[in-house]
């Protein structure tokens, strides 16, 4: 079993920049980065591969950036340019797959999520 800690999330003002950082207990295949608003579903945000190859969700790509380390079993998520829409509870995820992937169904385990919150 891999657990995962994020850390990072916080109280930004829209414009704001944020880091997200999700330790693994254990190296891993696929990571990946979802949220969650307040009432509505959970969405994907953005994923990498062992190797460093990645994928963005449309609405994001150009603000976020996705980045790894594996001799720390860390993956990163860099924020730019926050909006008050991209508050939301941040969870990090681990793919046994080996070729990137969007669906949350894919990913095995998760971590506690972290809290982003992008004031107006």
């Amino acid at each position: 079993q891999v657990q995962l800690v994020e850390s990072g999330g916080g109280l930004v003002q829209s414009g704001g920049s944020l880091r997200l950082s999700c330790a693994a207990s254990s190296s891993t295949y696929g990571m990946g980065w979802f949220r969650q608003a307040p009432g509505k579903e959970r969405e994907f945000v953005a994923a990498i591969t062992w190797s460093a190859v990645t994928t963005y969700a449309d609405s994001l790509k150009g603000r976020f950036t996705i980045s790894r380390d594996n001799a720390k079993n860390t993956v990163y998520l860099q924020m730019n340019s926050l909006k008050p829409e991209d508050t939301a509870v941040y969870y990090c995820a681990t793919s046994a797959l080996s070729r990137l992937t969007s669906r949350g169904n894919d990913y095995d385990y998760w971590g506690q999520g972290t809290q982003v919150t992008v004031s107006s």
